[in-house]
């Protein structure tokens, strides 16, 4: 079977696409579970150990809260209520933390730091994967064992406002709830007033026992400007009031009840220095913990530095201050100080419960659990306990009882502390055998591309794959009858869950199927190989190659880069930011944008020449309209607006240039029009690319753009025309620049620096497939115009369709050589210290772009057919 060299890559890399699927669905691994499920109904909750007797005390505690009130501030860090911001603006929550009855800490959230997998441990305390930081867009019903569902088991009525997130994790679990979009982030007035405008008719009733307030413009607001922002201060004194509102009226409301309210305020995540968040920064991770309630009386000169807590500590506080059954999955510990003035007996029910749940998980994630350490301090503090029962049942209250029961409670504290970090640290399970087939997938398709670069790399057009040949397929049978046996054998004998088992067999036999394929394929062009080099050796006469100066420099530039990939500091710095203040960045925006034009309108028809300079315009405009950049003349205090009507005047330019140059394409396909048109065609399509760039990238990212057109113009004029490289040269040059301007225009291998802004440009509701493709267009826009702009290069300079079919090869083959050498380090690095918070989210930005890579060779190639079809 024979395929064009471009049509061959474009096939090889939406394979390795499912390759690396296959793989990261393996890598990122199940964590932690417990193997009761929540359905499986309520257990009998363990008796009070007794030594030689049984304990009289076999139900759950009582509850020792009324009601519970959390307050959720979206992206609230630690040093906004605890540092010099908290004292300004929030002076009510500074008061209660420094002389009120409450009970502070920082919690430590893990990474990935946004919002859904932030819920999920606060309410189930366990450890949410990594892959979750991509459910976070779409987040799935929470079947896990968690608080809110222990409650409504229990009969608790529950209220929620916010963040629609809640909703999609515990649907059905709200007697009342009024969702908010959480993605739409211009917006950070609207969405917390939702949220507050049911408050006072809700807290002047009493038909309630959870409320739960989620409030997202904080976040939104580092968002769009950062945690320096003025709006920040603004943000957080309406929070404070909000606060004082609800404190004020809880304590009202408790002459009425038995028992105190609990008033929590938290954050999901932390915010980082440029405003976003997802990764493992310590302004990310940190966030606030504050308890308040009567039940906490503080002496007068009692002072309560915040402490240092894990944020899966509050499932288990939670569920002990309502008096359910703490979460199964749970590895947290509960917050002693919130049962510090409780008697001893009850003090020790508590710990006793908690040991006992995290001793359980343990046991069913650790085949030798009992030489764990936090094992051994549980059972030791279990024979204590029961002793100390066994005296206070017999009424013996002297000092041996006293000593004996502050002993238990210490060795029951420290086993908390040791069977919690032992779970939280707990290698999850990897499922390697999907990682083995994805990382072969990947490896073969690199393997196929080496193999054929040569015969690419010697202009020939077409490649020979050899998979309809009588060897081939007999080999094939076989291959696939072996791989079979394997999959079944490892199916039938694996203890721990598996992807591809868990696959229908016509979808486990394709991916069979296609592996076979592949080594065949490769068996194929090895024997062709040996072939053709014994015929060269025969050959009197052959051309002997050598390798330039160049090849050498790109030859070495790529495998430095694939080499640095095992570093973890290599992987952490592989990036540059800038920022700007106002009067400065106007000016600086407005002259980047001139240089744009002056760049781009060279190539364009006078049409979109007209509509490129509006559009470029009406991208000032908006930037002007949200504050970020000045007119002249307009005031520095002027109000702001999200530039719904500015943006969307771009977007019509940007549109009708992409349509200008679409139908020059077509023109020149259908009617045998001359070559310019088709030139001029690509060129307003990269143009129309530009203009989309422009509107989407941050104002301090304009001179970067400005640059990078700046670069592909000197590059084109004084060395490739001049120098005359081939196609193959010029494309891994297009590729490393595009790479290049990735980093530079603030992007790196963090997922914080992901700028979501970018996806809801001029849209005033959420819309999850714009929003999808404008934010990832805005991340990669580096690669995305440096290869238009190769596609228009390569068409303008040669009139034949070889060219850009070895381009779309190299395209894909230094594409894939990272991805495949990344997954064979991340495999042997799973154990690395830094593997979740440096390495994994490498492996989502190398899968990304994996994707990217097979979206542009696709357009290659359906370029290159097009001219073919014409010739």
């Amino acid at each position: 079977m024979r395929l064009g060299s471009g049509a061959f890559a474009a096939c090889c890399v939406a394979i390795e696409v499912v390759g690396v699927a296959i793989f990261i669905r393996g890598f990122f691994p199940a964590p932690v579970r417990s193997s009761a499920r929540p359905e499986h109904g309520v257990e009998t909750p363990a008796p009070e150990p007794v030594a030689g007797a049984s304990s009289n005390w076999t139900k759950l505690p009582s509850p020792l809260f009324s009601k519970v009130v959390i307050v959720l501030i979206d992206a609230l860090r630690d040093d906004f209520v605890f540092g010099s911001k908290g004292v300004k603006y929030m002076p009510y929550t500074t008061y209660l933390v420094e002389k009120g009855a409450s009970h502070s800490f920082v919690a430590e959230a893990k990474p990935p730091t946004v919002t859904m997998p932030r819920i999920k441990a606060l309410m189930t305390g366990s450890i949410p994967g990594f892959v979750d930081v991509i459910r976070n867009l779409n987040s799935p019903v929470l079947l896990e064992d968690n608080v809110i569902r222990q409650a409504k088991a229990a009969g608790k009525r529950m209220i929620f406002y916010g963040d629609e997130t809640w909703l999609k994790l515990f649907p059905k679990h709200f007697v009342e709830y009024d969702g908010t979009t959480s993605f739409f982030v211009s917006d950070y007035i609207e969405v917390d007033n939702n949220v507050t405008r049911h408050l006072d008719k809700v807290l002047k009733r009493g038909d309630w026992d959870v409320l739960i307030l989620h409030y997202l413009g904080l976040d939104h607001i580092g968002h769009i400007s950062g945690p320096n922002s003025p709006l920040i201060g603004h943000k957080l004194s309406e929070m404070d009031s909000i606060l004082m509102k609800i404190h004020t009226s809880l304590l009202s409301k408790e002459r009425e009840t038995l028992l105190p309210s609990l008033l929590v305020l938290c954050g999901d995540h932390g915010m980082s220095e440029t405003g976003s968040h997802g990764a493992s920064s310590t302004e990310e991770v940190s966030t606030p913990l504050i308890l308040i309630s009567s039940a906490f009386e503080r002496k007068p000169g009692d002072i309560r530095h915040p402490k240092h807590v894990q944020q899966t500590d509050l499932a288990a506080t939670l569920a002990i201050g309502l008096g359910l059954p703490i979460p199964k999955d749970s590895v947290g510990s509960l917050l002693f100080p919130v049962i510090e003035g409780k008697p001893m007996r009850e003090q020790l029910r508590f710990l006793h419960l908690n040991t006992l749940q995290l001793s359980k998980l343990l046991q069913e994630n650790v085949p030798s659990y009992e030489k764990d350490p936090g094992f051994e301090q549980f059972k030791m503090a279990e024979r204590l306990h029961g002793n100390w029962v066994k005296l206070h049942l017999e009424e013996n209250h002297s000092d041996v009882l006293l000593g004996l029961g502050t002993k238990v409670l210490r060795q029951y504290l420290g086993a908390l502390k040791t069977l919690s970090l032992s779970l939280s640290t707990q290698v999850a399970h990897y499922d390697i055998y999907s990682m083995a087939v994805g990382t072969v997938v990947v490896l073969e398709v690199l393997t196929l591309f080496l193999l054929s670069t040569p015969h690419v790399l010697c202009r020939k057009d077409e490649l020979d794959v050899p998979l309809l040949s009588p060897v081939s397929s007999l080999l094939f049978y076989l291959l696939f009858l072996v791989l079979s046996a394997v999959h079944v054998l490892v199916c039938t004998s694996s203890e721990s869950s598996c992807y591809l088992c868990s696959l229908p067999w016509l979808a486990a036999g394709g991916v069979m199927v296609l592996v076979a394929a592949l080594l065949c394929a490769i068996l194929s062009a090895l024997i062709r190989m040996v072939v053709d080099s014994t015929l060269l050796k025969k050959s009197a006469s052959h051309p002997s190659s050598g390798w330039s100066e160049v090849d050498l420099l790109l030859l070495l530039g790529t495998v430095g880069h694939v080499l640095s990939l095992g570093a973890s500091s290599f992987v952490e710095e592989e990036h540059q930011t800038c920022s700007d203040h106002k009067a400065q960045l106007s000016g600086l925006a407005a002259l980047s944008l001139v240089v744009i034009f002056m760049l781009v309108q060279k190539g364009c028809s006078l049409v979109s020449k007209a509509a490129l300079a509006l559009g470029l315009l009406g991208v000032f405009c908006y930037r002007a309209a949200t504050g970020i950049v000045l007119f002249p003349w307009q005031p520095d205090n002027k109000s702001i607006s999200k530039g719904i009507i500015e943006a969307r005047f771009v977007y019509v330019f940007v549109l009708g240039i992409l349509f200008t140059g679409t139908k020059g394409l077509l023109k020149a396909q259908v009617i045998a029009t001359d070559f310019k048109t088709r030139t001029i065609g690509l060129w307003e399509i990269h143009s129309g690319l530009v203009l989309l760039a422009a509107l989407l990238l941050r104002p301090h990212n304009l001179p970067v753009l400005a640059f990078s057109l700046l670069i592909q113009t000197i590059m084109t004029e004084f060395i490739w025309k001049h120098l005359r490289h081939d196609a193959a040269k010029i494309t891994v040059m297009h590729y490393w620049f595009g790479q290049a301007f990735f980093y530079f225009q603030g992007n790196s291998n963090n997922i914080a620096t992901i700028d979501i802004s970018a996806g809801f440009v001029g849209l005033d509701t959420y819309m999850e497939i714009p929003a999808t493709f404008l934010t990832v267009f805005g991340t990669y826009v580096g690669p995305v115009l440096w290869a238009s702009h190769l596609v228009h290069f390569l068409s303008s300079e040669t009139n034949n369709g070889s060219a850009l079919s070895r381009a779309c090869f190299c395209y894909a083959l230094i594409g894939s050589v990272p991805v495949a050498a990344y997954i064979v380090l991340v495999t042997s690095l799973r154990y690395h210290l830094f593997i979740w918070s440096v390495f994994s989210p490498k492996l989502l930005y190398e899968g990304m772009h994996l994707l990217i890579t097979a979206a542009l060779c696709a357009v290659f190639t359906a370029t290159n057919q097009t001219r073919h079809t014409r010739a």
